[in-house]
């Protein structure tokens, strides 16, 4: 039995008139559906200074929480996630090329996916997956920056990297061409792992230790993502935040046996 609570929330920030982050989920229907099919969370950030970000945001998640709600029970999720951001991508270039005057609306994605007693994660972009657990927090993804990639080509160092001017600069996203390249990891949970999935409004200003001491007090989710979303726009606010949390109450231990899953005593 997998089981699970989480919260979100997204507001446009304290200097943006309009929020083109969009937040969505996946809850299945029954207890056995938990395990079986699994639930899904997916973050998505509009890019900023393209038109119709929003809208981009918006395709990319609706069009992955109604097809993972379609998958095949038995389809490895390692295989299916990063697929499903891949026609996700779809979805967002052919309504940016179906527009009137075409468009250039592109969106980051990270999606969180449970099943059983492991965790998917996927994503394209600079949106963010953390993993809470026992006092530390760590980040599942990897930017898909330009000033990312430099560090990891080590052509900059980490100092350089912080002053970069293409620290925003994205080096993937969805909707910007046919194809995509996206990045995943599979993790295994236990009861009282955390996962944040948060756009880079959240993540630019708000450290680890800060996600630490927040989700760890005793206000709950829903407190703990308001506080977040409080602190990053104190500190900067020039952007759109949003914030999805999970936290596991309760997994069961698994394996698999030609193709099949089982209980680990």
């Amino acid at each position: 039995m997998l089981d699970l609570e989480y919260s979100q929330l997204s507001d446009p920030g304290l200097q943006r008139d309009h929020n083109e982050d969009s937040l969505g989920y996946f809850s299945p229907g029954n207890q056995q559906d938990s395990g079986r099919r699994g639930w899904l969370f997916a973050l998505a950030d509009g890019v900023g200074g393209h038109d119709r970000g929003e809208i981009a945001s918006r395709v990319a998640v609706d069009a992955i929480v109604s097809a993972f709600g379609r998958l095949d029970q038995d389809e490895l999720l390692t295989s299916a996630l990063p697929k499903l951001l891949q026609a996700a991508n779809a979805k967002v270039f052919e309504a940016a090329h179906s527009a009137a005057g075409k468009s250039n609306m592109a969106t980051t994605m990270v999606a969180c996916a449970f099943r059983y007693d492991r965790a998917v994660v996927a994503h394209a972009g600079d949106s963010r997956c953390y993993l809470v657990r026992r006092g530390y927090a760590a980040s599942l993804t990897r930017d898909h920056t330009v000033t990312s990639d430099q560090v990891r080509l080590g052509l900059l160092t980490a100092a350089e990297a912080r002053s970069s001017t293409t620290s925003h600069i994205l080096s993937r996203a969805l909707g910007v061409n046919m194809f995509l390249s996206v990045d995943s990891s599979e993790h295994q949970i236990y009861a009282g792992d955390i996962f944040l999935l948060c756009s880079d409004g959240l993540h630019h200003s708000v450290k680890e230790d800060d996600i630490v001491r927040l989700t760890s007090a005793d206000a709950g989710l829903d407190g703990a993502a308001k506080e977040l979303v409080e602190l990053a726009n104190q500190r900067d606010g020039s952007d759109n935040v949003s914030v999805q949390l999970i936290r596991i109450r309760e997994v069961e231990r698994v394996g698999m046996y030609r193709g099949r899953h089982y209980k680990l005593p």
